[in-house]
């Protein structure tokens, strides 16, 4: 894990070199070390650092997104341009959750927002999800989907 910060250096290097649109000495070493400053800042700001086990997981729970975002956005573009009088059945479900983590909270809610036709509404205190679901087909069967195929794998990688 000491690998990150060194990437993310540099990817903010990259940036500020193609922000400033030059790679003269100068702006490299300043770009270099505003980098090395903002990380440091940036570290003293999270006292809860994250701890990832199982980069395997990590990687096929990423496959396992994108294919479930691009199936959402064709399910999405199905309702909106369909142009038959279909019936859409837009609800709240509530998912109990066993993940704690925070990142693995935090993952799971970028998770379920970023693909098209749900939304994380909300956390309960009794680790209770609520999202909102654009065309609910079967609560159970998506219930079940979203502890399975991605509350899982989070306990895997961050507990």
């Amino acid at each position: 894990m000491r690998r990150v910060p060194a990437v993310l250096a540099l990817v903010l290097l990259a940036i500020w070199l193609l922000l400033n649109n030059t790679v003269d000495l100068g702006t490299t070493l300043l770009g270099a070390l505003l980098s090395v400053v903002l990380l440091i800042a940036a570290r003293r700001l999270r006292p809860l650092q994250p701890r990832m086990h199982r980069a395997s997981v990590a990687l096929r729970l990423i496959l396992v997104v994108l294919i479930d975002i691009v199936r959402s956005n064709v399910a999405v573009a199905r309702i909106i341009l369909g142009g038959r009088a279909r019936r859409v059945r837009s609800q709240f479900i509530h998912v109990p959750l066993e993940l704690h983590d925070p990142h693995g909270l935090a993952a799971l809610a970028m998770i379920i927002t970023c693909t098209p036709g749900t939304v994380w509404a909300d956390l309960a205190e009794n680790r209770i999800l609520t999202v909102h679901v654009l065309d609910l087909a079967d609560e159970r069967r998506l219930v079940d989907s979203i502890k399975q195929r991605y509350e899982r794998p989070l306990m895997a990688i961050f507990q």
